[in-house]
């Protein structure tokens, strides 16, 4: 009996301290083909008011995508777990069996009847130029979802690109909650206007966004750098092959990671801020933080696809010059 009762007490103990990250965003099913050709060759500047063109692509990869996926993944290397909250459709049981491989927590991802996981079409020819199709299917039904429903203890939420109704709800949840989070519009910024990007501002703890993002978020908003980031902890933008840029109380530069090769930028962003959350978790400096994250993205854009790329935790640690909690 004694025995028991320790055990028990010893795992509560665990279950106390156990930290959480809950990512809203999509899950996602992206079909990349290779047009061995370049498109310039077989569209007609003057007709393309009537534009019929077809290409022949032999090559066809099916990879495993989404911003809640990715960012899981990288966490998952990072040997941190995830909670993901999603919208998926009748056609998802692939993408489930991955995540059961990875132990991912799947309790809140939420099969949409009649509808298909989201799912990008991407054809690039041999200029790296692509044409993308998009069809977000059941990730418009985000809202469906509620954070309130999480019976975990959810210690910090990021809300990545997903329905705009899910986001908007969430936001409002995270705040009412009081749960830090960071706000990450990415390509779903357009969705948004002034009153709800401003909304979003003043309930996040955090705003990770791109430099072109960051452009459009100050145009539509109407607020600056400084502006914006008096209202969260920390406004983080990141530049590509050029680092990125942490503001909190001060300006905090991270140098871009050097990439052995840049093979596929898809999912970078994603892995950036699976390096985020893992920092901010753990009580980072932002320095460290920001360069952990960098790490991350370097490391994804050396292979193709957002989900395949395969570092072992010793590998990440020394490109990130210290040892990991």
């Amino acid at each position: 009996a004694c025995s028991i009762s320790y055990y028990y007490y010893f795992i509560s103990g665990i279950q106390t301290f156990m930290k959480n990250i809950l990512i809203s965003g999509s899950l996602a099913y992206d079909s990349i083909m290779v047009f061995q050709d370049y498109f310039k060759n077989h569209i007609l500047p003057d007709q393309i008011h009537k534009l019929s063109v077809s290409f022949f692509v032999p090559e066809l990869k099916r990879n495993f995508g989404g911003t809640a996926g990715n960012i899981a993944y990288n966490l998952s290397l990072l040997n941190s777990s995830a909670i993901i909250m999603a919208t998926v459709g009748e056609d998802f049981s692939a993408y489930e069996k991955r995540l059961s491989k990875l132990d991912i927590m799947q309790d809140y991802i939420k099969v949409v009847s009649e509808s298909l996981t989201a799912q990008a079409y991407i054809t690039t020819d041999l200029d790296d130029n692509q044409i993308t199709a998009f069809h977000p299917g059941a990730m418009m039904e985000s809202h469906q979802n509620s954070i309130s429903s999480v019976t975990e203890k959810v210690d910090l939420v990021i809300i990545a690109p997903s329905g705009k109704e899910g986001m908007i709800k969430h936001a409002q949840e995270c705040s009412e909650k009081k749960i830090p989070f960071i706000f990450d519009p990415g390509q779903g910024l357009p969705m948004f206007d002034k009153i709800e990007l401003n909304a979003f501002i003043d309930q996040a703890t955090y705003i990770a966004v791109n430099d072109y993002e960051a452009e459009l978020l100050m145009k539509v908003s109407g607020l600056s750098i400084s502006e914006i980031q008096k209202k969260v902890e920390a406004f983080i933008i990141t530049k590509g092959a050029h680092g990125s840029e942490i503001y909190c109380d001060n300006k905090i530069t991270i140098a871009p990671i050097k990439a052995e090769s840049t093979i596929d930028p898809t999912g970078c962003g994603d892995a950036y801020r699976a390096g985020l959350l893992y920092g901010i978790l753990n009580k980072f400096s932002w320095e460290d933080t920001g360069k952990l994250a960098s790490v991350m993205g370097s490391i994804k854009i050396k292979t193709q696809g957002g989900q395949n790329h395969n570092p072992s935790l010793p590998e990440i640690e020394e490109l990130f010059g210290k040892k990991l909690i």
